[in-house]
């Protein structure tokens, strides 16, 4: 497993900040920036360009704070329905909290909350009240008929009019979302709108890290997003309107293409002319700059795409996601040249149990490429027993030397199955890392196996089963990468603890 970095940070920062600004002085000091994608817990970027931090975007922001304002965006159905953000396993509502905390947390000013497609849904009600007793400013945006198509009605007072002016009072509004559909497009644009109204010149980008417009189409990077994106039907095509208009190659994806005539209709309609001649002309990305060494971002592009075939096969499995989303990962895999075997933990995880007849094993690559597994045991599940002996290989204990005496254990079993009623006595992952906190206060080993579990971060897994819940947010948490066959220990339709 490499740890080579491929993305120069400082300079992606630097190039990004000068665009935006160059941006905000176009449109006569106001911009409203669109940001696609994560902008606080960006780990997909941080997965397939070495070197990108998850929070890169919010450094970059921070360095021009006294600028910026942030403006949430979260849609009424999504709060009705619970929406989940599946990375985080919170709902869309809950998130919407968090990166308000998140955000003054680190000085960024956080003018307000737009509740999108406001149709008087009772759980967005309710939600606006909370959000009004914390002393946030709300604002409701409606549904409009015939959107997006629909111009001249959009562009009316019964269109964008008749939502909720927001006033803001800084030169880049940033205009952010706890996922994708939540309506930041149609809340840049009635803005627009709204200002125009008013005399105020202002002008609006998009801020979207993937597909990188000035890297080859079939690039694995690229490649690496449409997988992400396979269960939203998201294909990347050539720009044909940049093409058209500069002559120039340029990648975008299919949904910006089909609906940028549209949108400069729009801008054409609320201020006489559009600013743009393509979709990539929108962009402010300058991630394709800042790759420093291809080998490396196509190396992990490629085993993210590998990730994202796992996690398809399990959530076909699930019932969550489709044949299609399956079948257009492994065509994505054939552009990138790679099988499943590439995965070389997976195939060492499945080989340990075949070994032990099948039993569940779980196998993690560690920083230096040595790869170690558990198997499931009287004490502990794969799991476990694989992020032991990891810990154990890093800080350079035997794999049979214990380091979490039995007398702990064992309370721990009996109250899970004498008291809570568990029928599992085995510890899962979170259990047996309090276990092995409590033993590191009397044992060395123990205490250098636990600090040895930072240096997970970033490893590779995989499991033969599909582990319980708490396991998975547990391997997530420590940032090893995990991916798991689409198949259940067990034949229950329940699977639980």
């Amino acid at each position: 497993m490499s740890c080579k970095i491929g993305f120069d940070k400082d300079y992606y920062i630097a190039k990004q900040s000068e665009q935006i600004q160059n941006r905000i002085n176009q449109f006569g000091g106001k911009l409203y920036l669109e940001f696609g994608g994560k902008l606080f817990d960006d780990y997909h970027a941080s997965r397939v360009l070495p070197g990108f931090l998850p929070d890169i975007k919010v450094q970059m922001l921070k360095k021009m704070a006294d600028k910026v304002e942030i403006v949430m965006v979260i849609n009424a159905s999504d709060i009705e329905k619970n929406k989940m953000r599946s990375d985080l396993g919170i709902t869309y509502d809950a998130d919407v909290l968090r990166l308000y905390d998140a955000f003054t947390g680190i000085g960024l000013y956080v003018g307000s909350v737009v509740i999108a497609q406001f149709d008087g849904q009772p759980a967005a009600k309710t939600f606006k009240r909370k959000l009004e007793a914390l002393g946030i400013r709300v604002f409701t945006h409606y549904n409009i008929e015939g959107y997006p198509l629909n111009v001249k009605h959009i562009v009316s007072e019964d269109g964008l009019g008749k939502n909720d002016y927001i006033e803001t009072t800084r030169p880049l509004v940033v205009i952010t979302a706890p996922g994708p559909g939540s309506g930041k497009m149609a809340t840049c644009l009635s803005q627009l709108y709204h200002e125009h109204k008013r005399g105020i010149s202002a002008g609006y980008a998009k801020f979207e890290t993937f597909p990188i417009w000035n890297i080859p189409l079939k690039h694995p990077v690229n490649l690496a997003y449409e997988a992400a994106t396979a269960d939203l039907n998201d294909v990347n095509m050539i720009d044909p309107f940049h093409l058209e208009a500069y002559g120039e190659t340029a990648v975008n994806y299919n949904r910006d293409v089909e609906i940028f005539p549209v949108l400069n209709a729009i801008f054409e309609k609320i201020s006489g002319k559009s600013p743009y001649k393509s979709p990539t002309d929108m962009g402010v990305n300058m991630a394709g700059y800042a790759i420093i060494d291809n080998d490396v971002v196509c190396k992990a592009a490629r085993e993210e795409i590998l990730r994202r075939y796992y996690a398809a096969l399990c959530n076909r499995r699930m019932g969550i996601d489709s044949d299609d989303t399956v079948n257009e990962i492994e065509l994505l895999m054939k552009q990138a040249e790679i099988t499943p075997e590439d995965r070389k933990c997976a195939s060492v995880a499945l080989a340990k149990s075949e070994a032990t007849g099948g039993q569940p094993a779980v196998a993690i690559e560690l920083p230096d490429g040595t790869i170690v597994t558990g198997k499931t045991s009287q004490l502990f599940g794969a799991s476990s027993a694989a992020l032991l002996n990891a810990a154990k290989a890093i800080a350079g204990i035997d794999k049979e030397t214990p380091v979490i005496r039995r007398e702990i254990i064992e309370p721990v079993q009996s109250l899970k199955t004498d008291l809570l009623g568990n029928h599992n006595p085995r510890l899962h992952s979170d259990e047996t890392l309090v276990a092995l906190s409590i033993s590191a206060e009397g044992s060395q080993n123990a205490r250098k196996a636990f600090d040895a579990l930072s240096k997970l971060r970033g490893c590779e897994a995989h499991s033969t089963v599909i582990l319980a819940q708490i396991d998975q947010d547990t391997y997530r948490k420590l940032g090893i990468r995990l991916t798991c066959e689409p198949k259940y220990q067990t034949k229950k339709l329940f699977h639980g603890r």
